[in-house]
Parts: structure tokens; sequence; C-alpha cells
């Protein structure tokens, strides 16, 4: 096993220039960061719409999960297309439906619109993340110079990043602004406009390709021989996205309710932190063997809930937020390892479905958990709801860093 995980190199070499491979790399890195930022953009503003209109937890978690429906549903259907029609169409299409999705925010603030705005970032979102990732491989790859594992660690970057970016930049606009709940979305508007207009001109990555075959939505594919690592790959992505979904879902929830915090700042903060500390610390542990980061994740994946616990029943602020440190870094090492590791079970070409396949089951890791908890919180104590979820985290994340580790 190497040092480093990396991606297998692109399917076929483009025309354009290494130059142009570099500056549409960090293009696309940039849009990738920004889009998944957006997603995450209603996090903390989440009690705000519970003071206004009386939401109970479950709704929110309802709204939380038309998000994760959407990225499952457009996983299904349209995220691995881009290695039949090429990369740059499906970006340009998920920013284009992230907009939309800001326009509706705008447009629509009641609970429809809400519902429905999540959606549509879903659906972007879905048609994004295999296809992304898959685009930065083959753009590294481009490039006169390509580093093996930059492409994996800035893909991981930029996702995890960017659901930690969302949060804590949506409170800090919002906190002084006489319109929080007006002003966050209208100015990412902006923003995605510029991302559209700079992702053309972003070269194209796969020209070769197939002929036109009938539409089939997503499919396993994985050969039967490296079925049984990418269980453990899933389960790996299944557990991180379970730890942030919480984070994006009732995090705000939690902080307002039973640790007092009413700053828009805190609970962003709170919110962004296991995104921030899971993208961080890719830069931190990118040279270190993976068997070691694996090791560091069973740890993190079971000392950071309890200690989230633990912010829960004393009540403490800094020792929830101590744990969505440590549970977000564990769980981004999970989600790094089950990346690179899926990537390189398929031949190029099968990339961004491979890819799609893992994004399918750990954003599947948003809707069940999260459903879960929203349903346990009307009926049972927090502290109980959140106990049953450390401890199912626990077991579930040390027992596939272990399995990775040992495949």
């Amino acid at each position: 096993m190497t040092n480093t995980q990396t991606y297998p190199a692109p399917p076929a070499p483009t025309p354009a220039g290494p130059r142009r491979h570099g500056a549409g790399f960090w293009v696309t890195g940039l849009t990738f960061l920004l889009l998944m930022a957006f997603s995450t953009v209603p996090t903390p503003l989440y009690p705000l719409y519970v003071a206004r209109d009386g939401y109970g937890p479950f709704t929110v978690t309802v709204i939380f999960a038309a998000y994760a429906v959407g990225v499952v549903a457009s996983l299904f259907f349209v995220g691995h297309l881009s290695d039949r029609v090429g990369r740059r169409p499906l970006v340009l299409l998920a920013a284009a439906l992230e907009l939309l999705a800001a326009v509706i925010f705008l447009a629509r603030d009641d609970l429809a619109g809400l519902v429905t705005a999540r959606l549509v970032s879903g659906i972007g979102i879905g048609a994004l993340t295999a296809t992304a990732t898959a685009y930065l491989a083959e753009l590294d790859g481009g490039r006169s110079r390509p580093a093996p594992g930059r492409a994996a660690v800035v893909a991981t970057v930029a996702n995890l990043g960017g659901l930690g970016l969302g949060p804590l930049l949506s409170g800090l606009i919002a906190e002084p602004s006489a319109e929080p709940l007006v002003l966050p979305y209208a100015v990412f508007a902006g923003v995605l406009v510029l991302l559209l207009v700079g992702t053309l001109l972003v070269p194209e990555t796969v020209l070769h390709r197939p002929g036109l075959r009938p539409y089939r939505p997503q499919r396993v594919a994985i050969g039967p021989e490296a079925r049984r690592p990418f269980v453990a790959n899933a389960v790996g992505a299944f557990t991180a996205f379970a730890v942030f979904g919480l984070f994006s879902s009732v995090a705000a929830s939690f902080v307002h309710d039973e640790l007092g915090q009413t700053s828009l700042v805190v609970t962003g903060v709170v919110a962004a932190t296991p995104f921030l500390a899971g993208a961080l610390g890719q830069s931190v542990v990118a040279a270190v063997a993976p068997a070691r980061q694996l090791r560091a994740a069973t740890v993190l994946m079971i000392v950071g809930p309890a200690a989230l616990f633990g912010g829960v029943v004393l009540p403490s602020t800094a020792l929830f937020l101590t744990g969505g440190l440590l549970a977000g870094g564990g769980a981004g090492l999970l989600f790094k390892s089950a990346l690179g590791r899926t990537a390189a079970l398929v031949p190029p070409g099968e990339r961004a479905e491979a890819l799609a396949l893992v994004f399918l089951v750990g954003y599947a890791g948003l809707v069940v958990p999260v459903l879960a908890v929203g349903v346990g919180l009307v009926y049972l104590p927090a502290p109980l709801v959140l106990g049953v979820f450390v401890v199912l985290v626990a077991l579930a994340g040390g027992w596939a860093a272990t399995a990775m580790r040992r495949s």
C-alpha cells in the first residue's frame, strides 16, 4: 500500500494545454467549494425559521431531509452521466440548480418554499459531487506536473470545507443584517452567477465519449472481486455523512435549545466545526500512510461522538464543539479513504459512476439517521436520542475504519 491515496490517470489526454488545465483545476475546486457552501447556508438560520413560524424539530429535519433526498435521487439518476456527456455540462447544471434554489429561497420562505428550495439544491449537489471529484483528478492529470494525491485532497477539502464554510459565512452575513433570512441567499446568488461564467472557461476532459446508448440510472459499478472492500468504503461514507448530517440539520437547534446559545455566528461556528475539521485535517495528514490515517479515524470516531454527548448532558458548548471537531476529523478521514479506495477499484472510464455510488450511500447517511434523530426528539429527551446516535456511529465508524485498514 502506498503512502497517499491517489486517483487513476484520466482516460485520455485533452488538447488543452497544461496551463489551461492548471487554471481549470483551481476554478473547478473553487466552484466545488462554493456550491457545497451554498448547500449549508440555511443551517444556522433554522432557529430563526423556528422562532418565526413555530416549527418543531421534526419539521426542521424534514426540511433538511428534502435536501438529502434530492442529492440521493440526483446521484441515482444523474450523478454518473458525466462519464458519457462530459464533466463541464454537469458542473454547469449543478451551478444553475443552486442558483435556482437561491431564487426560490428569496421568493418564498414559507414551508413549501423551503422544502422546494432544499430539494432543488440537493439535486444540484447530487449532479456535482462525483462529477467534480473526477473532473479535478483529470484536470490535475493534464497539468505539466501532476501531483499524486493533490486531486483527492482538494476534492475532500472542497466538499467538506464547503459544507463547513456555508454555515460560517451565513452566520457572519446574517448576524448584523436587518434581513437575516434574505441577505445570505442574495449574496450567494451573485457568487453563483460568477461561478457559472468561470466554469464555461474550464476545458473539458472527457473527449472520447461512448456512442449514444439507452439511458439507465446508476448501477453498481463494482466487480464481484471488489465488492467486499467496497462494502467497508460504503459503510465508512455512510457513517461520516451521518455525523455531518447531524450538524447540518439539528445541531443549530441543539445549540439554541439545549446550550442556550442565540448568536447566529456561534451557531454557524458550531455547525461548521466538523466539516472544517474534516477538510483541514486532510492537508495535515496528506503525507501520512493510509493505514495510520484509518487508525486515527477509529479513535476519533469513538472519542469525538462521546465528547459530543458529554456536551449535551453537562451542558457545555465547549465540549460540544470539541466533540464536533474530533468527530469531524474522524469522519473526514473515513470519507477521503472511501473515495480514494473506491476510485482505485475501477477502470478510469467508470470512475464517476463508482464515485457516484459512494456518494449515493454516503448521502443516504444524511437521510436515515437524521430523520430518526428528528423523530426521536419529538418523543424522547435529547440526551437519550444523542446517546443512541453516538453509540451507533462509534460502532459503525470503528468497524469501517478497521475493515478498510485490513483490506
